[in-house]
């Protein structure tokens, strides 16, 4: 097996699908370039599963196009579109062995014996399961079972890998093993990847490129780190990012030649921003990671607040505050922080950490900000 096997682009242009009047995906535009690992994330009942399953055949749509490898796929059935997918059930048969769950469909698709023999081993040298051929499902750890169940995928040589939420079934250190793998194989192989998840770490340590989802609309496609440094609005900001990013309202106090001032929080902040939609009387949301939120340094806005809880994870602190003003946020702070609830609190967020959005969940493009006083 070579990287070239398993190279396809995909494209989808304007997507819809309805189940009766209910519109679950609204004119999805989306194109996954050859080998590229693009992983659909997005709350539950977002339409990323179906999606996937679209591009699959195992949904039709009710509206667009869909070309894998420049084809036109859309009345093909799933064995003809060169696709291979790994749901987040394993579904092994549990009487046969390894070597002969990975060598099924091939014999089912009459697929020669050596020619079989050749991909299963191939397989399963790609994914340490060489010295397993011989065991049943029941003799496997779950993170075996799933790779058994990749490796199934392989044998077939597709063009495309779809993955459903392959590791939800897996406990937290399976999850990060078989996260490893998966990102292992991806370089291994040059494949072309299309994968499911609502978890935003798996999107985040997986991804050359996220598609973030909510309600059937794609909201932002990015690299992982454009998406954390750049989300477009309050969605994504808030989506992307453990924990979450803080959000705190603002008010634009004025507007002039120097930019806009901002109060929260009992502070104020000038931004310059780039197109001029800020007017004074406006509605923002300031957004600030929680890792931005630690030590004091120049340039930085003082917040205060009282603390409602601390959680220590050893090398690191969560510090839960109620702001001056009631907006509640979270602190990432050292491991050792003398911190406890009830008592005061001050974070410090650097100004360049700041974003900003309007009244509508929109980002608003900052082209510089300064520290402004106190207002309390």
């Amino acid at each position: 097996m070579t990287g070239s096997t398993f190279m396809a682009d995909v494209s989808l242009h304007g997507i819809a699908k309805s189940f009766g009047p209910v519109e679950i995906l609204h004119d999805i535009d989306l194109r996954v370039n050859d080998g590229e690992f693009v992983v659909f994330v997005g709350p539950s009942g977002c339409g990323k599963s179906t999606l996937l399953r679209i591009i699959a055949g195992l949904e039709t749509v009710s509206a667009g196009e869909i070309r894998i490898g420049g084809r036109r796929v859309n009345e093909m059935p799933p064995a003809d579109r060169k696709i291979a997918m790994v749901f987040q059930s394993y579904a092994l048969y549990p009487h046969m062995s390894v070597y002969k769950n990975m060598a099924f469909g091939l014999k089912f698709a009459k697929t020669n014996k050596a020619e079989v023999d050749r991909r299963v081993r191939q397989a399963a040298e790609i994914l340490k399961l060489s010295h397993l051929l011989d065991r049943k499902p029941r003799e496997l750890s779950g993170g075996q079972r799933q790779r058994v169940a990749i490796g199934r995928a392989i044998v077939r040589e597709p063009s495309v890998f779809l993955f459903d939420e392959p590791l939800s079934n897996l406990d937290a250190a399976l999850r990060v093993n078989t996260r490893l793998e998966i990102a292992k194989l991806h370089r291994e192989l040059g494949a072309t990847m299309i994968y499911v998840t609502h978890d935003q770490i798996e999107a985040m340590t997986l991804a050359s490129k996220i598609v973030v989802l909510n309600h059937g609309r794609i909201e932002q496609v990015g690299a992982p780190l454009d998406l954390y440094h750049a989300p477009q609005n309050l969605f994504v900001a808030g989506f992307i990012g453990s924990p979450r990013m803080n959000f705190i309202k603002g008010q634009v106090r004025s507007v002039d030649e120097r930019g806009a001032l901002i109060a929260f929080a009992g502070t104020e902040a000038l931004v310059q921003e780039a197109h001029g939609r800020l007017a004074k009387g406006d509605e923002i949301t300031l957004g600030i990671r929680p890792e931005h939120m630690a030590s004091e340094g120049p340039q930085t806005i003082p917040l205060e607040g009282e603390i409602d809880a601390v959680e220590r994870l050893g090398e690191a602190s969560f510090v839960y505050m109620k702001l001056t003003g009631g907006d509640d946020v979270i602190v990432r702070s050292s491991g050792d922080i003398d911190a406890s609830p009830g008592e005061r609190f001050a974070a410090h967020v650097p100004v360049g950490a700041l974003h900003v959005f309007d009244a509508s969940g929109q980002a608003v493009q900052i082209q510089s900000r300064v520290a402004a006083r106190s207002t309390s």
